[in-house]
């Protein structure tokens, strides 16, 4: 413990006298009991951190990515602080075994650094490159409190570049706290994170995220095309159909919205690849002949972005949600 941290204790033990003189008897029968105190943390993650791979006093070695990249560590430390680790260890134990290395050919050699500096010192060194994989991993091996970090992180570093890998790492890891802050994003710059490079990377079910919002800022015709796009990108890359990749992404595409001129145009253009199903064109039809929208559909509602036009009044309630 520092001089300095010694001062502050002094003097907080000082004045913890101070009071307990002036307390009453039914608090001066606690004096006795425990207290927990905590000297200088950071100096302790400090220390700490030069334990990470470093071979003195190490029992373990692991190999690390397809390059078998050593790395060494203390089983103690590893088996208090992780329950993965622990149940690793005791399936292998040390006995006549101490040189054998554990092999983790599917992590990379940094991203298991980095878990191993909150392993051991209960903080983390995080960067927009490390972030997303650095939550897998804190997910694989059930640790909250690098989880909680990452996602602390993540939601601080939004950006139109990245709100698509943000959100795919959400929806694919059952993150909902940062599922909504990356589409809180996307719903404010819909236009610019649709033409990012990452929004053409997202699975369809993170695209089906998306699409079910109110708020998108963007119009509709617009939104088509973009699907659209990404739709040509991917059939291209799963070598499949055009429509085979966007089964349930066209379902969210509000064809209601579109003027008959808007839909026409559609259906013309829908001939050539089927892209969205002919029933979904009869549906949006019928809005227009009965003047009615279904209030029960989310296809009849406005997004924030829709371009108003004559027939949106006899649509839903919820026309140009807030």
């Amino acid at each position: 413990m520092s001089k300095k941290s010694v001062s502050v204790s002094a003097k907080a033990k000082h004045r913890n006298n101070s009071s307990r003189d002036r307390s009453s008897s039914t608090t001066m029968a606690k004096s006795g009991e425990e207290e927990w105190l905590a000297a200088d943390i950071e100096e302790h993650a400090k220390m700490m951190k030069k334990l990470i791979n470093n071979t003195e006093f190490s029992d373990i070695k692991f190999l690390i990515g397809p390059s078998r990249k050593q790395i060494h560590a203390h089983r103690c430390i590893l088996s208090a602080r992780c329950a993965v680790f622990k149940a690793m260890f005791a399936e292998k134990p040390t006995a006549g075994d101490k040189e054998i290395p554990f092999v983790l050919s599917d992590m990379a050699p940094d991203i298991f650094l980095t878990m191993l500096e909150y392993i051991y010192t209960n903080c983390v060194t995080l960067s927009p490159k490390s972030a997303l994989d650095v939550l897998a991993t804190s997910l694989e091996y059930g640790l909250d409190g690098l989880r909680d970090l990452c996602v602390d992180y993540l939601e601080n570093k939004l950006s139109v570049s990245n709100a698509c890998d943000v959100m795919q790492a959400a929806v694919t890891y059952n993150q909902n706290d940062l599922k909504e802050k990356a589409l809180d994003f996307i719903e404010d710059n819909t236009e610019e994170v649709f033409k990012s490079k990452s929004f053409q990377e997202i699975s369809e079910d993170t695209l089906v995220s998306i699409l079910r919002s109110n708020r998108l800022n963007m119009d509709e015709v617009d939104l088509y095309k973009a699907v659209k796009e990404w739709a040509t990108i991917s059939a291209v890359v799963n070598n499949k159909q055009l429509h085979e990749v966007a089964r349930d992404a066209v379902k969210n595409i509000r064809l209601p919205l579109l003027t008959p001129s808007e839909l026409k145009g559609l259906e013309e253009d829908n001939k050539k690849d089927h892209f969205i199903p002919v029933e979904h064109f009869a549906s949006a039809w019928r809005v227009h002949a009965l003047k009615e929208g279904d209030k029960e559909n989310i296809l009849s509602c406005c997004r924030r972005g829709t371009t108003p036009r004559d027939h949106h009044k006899y649509l839903s309630d919820n026309s140009h949600a807030a």
